[in-house]
């Protein structure tokens, strides 16, 4: 087990993901328990919905999502909030008229533009392994904020959680407290979409205290126990992710209904030593444990299948940060300045797409350095264009059940035709990560000092 944490944390972008992933667990648990029981569970479902739109006009106006989306989903939040007490509209059908809106808006407004790209694809389901740096400075700032508004007003909050009419009759401020409710939570719900993804993320906040209400009936100790759930939860679920390389935002949740059953099971054994009703507590006991089994059963059952792609491909789809295929000519690629390289990053097979995304996401933190990398060899020319390509790629899981390329462009100083390669052999390509812009495009490349044919052959479809 040390020796995966070990390598896990070797990565970069899985120190960011585990960094943010851990405070944005730890504020949707403890506003989940406030939520819950208040009856406003479904709300982050809804605003999950309203951020996917946001951030589909974030798209379309090429702008930072977080930016827009923050705003907007704050405003739907205390919009949702307005309907629910004022309104003929009521609680769930709020809830339902705003998130369908919403996500129809979005779909339509990424049809218009990008299409259903990877990056849409993460906000949909999830990706927490290719995150900018600047999103990660943010996330943990609204994080903290998060956190210490919820102390600060945690004796406000418990009064209207559990009697809101004899606290508003004690002269507490009830709308001022639900609309920080609400204002907190859409702040949670924006930061954890990158996480777990809009159709995922209302999990969070519903599954640690609901697992937690199974055992303790305190609202203290509930909320403690919902924090450490949600946070264990969140760890075990990314290194099964890293492990068995599943998403990270499904096993996540799949990880969080195991401790829900558990903490159920715990409770109906509890229930049959102390009253001592055994028919009742049995039946109960034995349909939890069916459960559990059934879970335990289906999670160790995976099976893995693996699209074959054709050979060659007309464009290199390189996930969140990708742009449209390389144009320039080989001859036209000037060379990197080699005295910035400081130190050797080599792309291993394991989570080889993410650190590739990783790459491209926060390209300025890597541009000079010297990327060593394994992959296929191609090359391929484009309509109207005159100049061949080189790329190392592999295949892998892309946008909506299809497969994608994960690699780098690469060019030489000068290299004669006879010295290519074939196409699809097995390389290794050492070379310093460049930059160029074509067309008020960005793209980077690969500056190579040297590319070798191997015998022995990798993984030419990875899955993470």
């Amino acid at each position: 087990m040390f020796t995966v944490l070990s390598e896990m944390f070797s990565y970069p972008f899985l120190v960011r993901a585990f960094t943010v992933g851990v405070m944005v667990s730890l504020c949707a648990a403890l506003l989940g328990v406030s939520l819950v029981l208040k009856r406003y569970s479904m709300i982050g479902d809804g605003l999950s919905h309203v951020g996917f739109g946001t951030l589909a006009l974030a798209t379309a106006l090429n702008v930072a999502p977080l930016a827009v989306s923050i705003p907007i989903v704050i405003a739907a939040a205390f919009l949702l909030l307005r309907l629910s007490e004022n309104s003929k509209i009521k609680g769930d059908a709020a809830i339902a008229l705003i998130s369908t809106g919403s996500l129809a808006v979005g779909v339509v407004l990424i049809s218009m533009t990008t299409g259903m790209n990877t990056d849409v694809c993460n906000y949909l389901f999830g990706s927490i392994l290719a995150m900018k740096k600047n999103d990660v400075y943010l996330s943990i700032g609204l994080s903290v904020t998060v956190l210490v508004l919820f102390g600060l007003f945690y004796n406000k909050l418990f009064a209207i959680t559990f009697d809101e009419t004899f606290a508003k009759a004690a002269g507490v401020k009830t709308g001022l407290y639900n609309m920080l409710i609400a204002f907190l939570t859409a702040i949670t719900i924006v930061l954890g979409m990158r996480m777990m993804g809009a159709m995922l993320i209302s999990s969070l906040i519903v599954f640690p205290a609901l697992t937690s209400m199974r055992l303790f009936k305190k609202f203290r100790s509930v909320t403690i126990c919902s924090a450490c759930v949600s946070v264990g939860c969140f760890f075990a679920g990314v290194v099964i992710s890293y492990v068995s390389a599943t998403p990270t935002g499904a096993s996540v949740v799949m990880i969080n209904i195991f401790m829900f059953l558990l903490f159920w099971l715990i409770d109906v054994f509890t229930v049959f030593i102390k009253e001592k009703r055994p028919m009742k507590a049995l039946s109960r006991s034995a349909a939890a444990l069916l459960l559990a089994v059934l879970f335990l059963g289906c999670g160790n059952s995976r099976m893995l299948v693996v699209k074959k792609n054709q050979a060659g491909t007309q464009s290199v789809d390189l996930g969140p940060a990708a742009v449209p295929a390389p144009a320039p000519a080989l001859h036209r690629l000037d060379p990197v300045d080699r005295s910035l390289d400081s130190q050797l990053i080599e792309i291993r097979e394991k989570m080889f797409i993410a650190q590739t995304n990783d790459i491209y996401q926060n390209a300025e933190d890597y541009l000079g350095k010297t990327i060593k990398l394994q992959g296929l060899f191609k090359r391929d020319q484009y309509a109207g264009n005159d100049a061949e390509y080189c790329f190392v790629l592999r295949y892998g899981p892309g946008c909506c059940g299809t497969d994608s390329n994960a690699g780098f462009e690469v060019a030489w100083d000068s290299l004669p035709e006879k010295s290519y390669p074939n196409e699809d052999d097995w390389v290794e390509a050492t070379g310093n990560l460049g930059f160029y812009e074509e067309d008020g495009y960005p793209y980077l490349y690969l500056a190579l000092s040297s590319l070798e044919v191997l015998d022995e052959r990798g993984a030419e479809y990875v899955v993470q």
